[in-house]
């Protein structure tokens, strides 16, 4: 499908309006599948990292009739403390699958090391291939300024392999944690996620592991919440588009 013809179809889609219009009003829930499938990529630095981000509006696009994949970077080999690398990893892969099947994706993992993190032409490589092999219409994403190396590295990973897929993807930035992580997010792009809420969190509660009922409670519903007030729903995940036909302000003094 050609990239005008795509954004035609998206703009007449369930979800797409949302997603294709700066500060749009939300849609309020997946109503109807749309007449053409789409496919959707989501890739995140650790497992949990999806689910917290944007397992909502996932969840919106497998409701709708959409294929939607979820590509783990690592597969958090040093995120439970007192486990061994293999040990965590069997732990963490087996809570990822969980939360994959509680929204409706396809869980995948793309081999690197929790905390290793590369960005290699290799690695670079390998993520245009795995990607490509999904042909995605939309790839969702960790925002790049971020304190954590893993988030960095599967964002600028998953921007160099979108730039090799033929027809190129729409690509989205997701937050992770605002302020102590995600730095800098200014979203351009809201989706209403409150018919889903009890989706998400339960995707997010899947990572036992990781205390998944503090997390949420204490990081992800307040995001929630307040990308919800920005929208003016109750809940929201909020995103950035990148998006050359949208023109932004001038900058200062130029």
């Amino acid at each position: 499908m050609k990239a005008t013809s795509r954004r035609a179809f998206l703009k007449a889609s369930v979800i797409a309006p949302t997603l294709m219009a700066v500060h749009a009003a939300p849609v309020a829930a997946a109503a109807e599948p749309s007449a053409k499938s789409l496919k959707i990529a989501c890739v995140g630095g650790h497992p949990d990292d999806p689910e917290s981000s944007c397992a909502g509006t996932l969840a919106l696009y497998a409701a709708a009739g959409h294929q939607v994949s979820v590509v783990y970077l690592t597969r958090g080999e040093r995120g439970i403390p007192e486990k061994s690398n293999e040990e965590a990893a069997s732990i963490r892969s087996a809570e990822a699958q969980a939360a994959c099947k509680i929204i409706g994706a396809e869980p995948f993992f793309a081999g690197q090391i929790d905390g290793s993190t590369e960005i290699t032409a290799a690695h670079t490589e390998a993520m245009a291939k795995l990607l490509a092999g999904m042909a995605p219409d939309l790839v969702f994403t960790h925002w790049p300024i971020d304190t954590h190396r893993d988030h960095q590295a599967a964002s600028i990973l998953t921007f160099r392999a979108v730039q090799t897929i033929k027809p190129r993807p729409e690509l989205y930035y997701f937050e992770v944690n605002t302020g102590s992580q995600s730095q800098g997010f200014a979203p351009n792009v809201y989706i209403d996620v409150t018919p889903v809420l009890d989706k998400k969190k339960a995707a997010l509660l899947a990572h036992r592991s990781q205390n998944g009922e503090s997390i949420w409670s204490r990081h992800h519903e307040p995001i929630a919440i307040w990308r919800g007030r920005e929208a003016g729903v109750p809940m929201a995940e909020a995103f950035v588009h990148l998006n050359r036909e949208t023109k932004s302000g001038r900058l200062p003094g130029v």
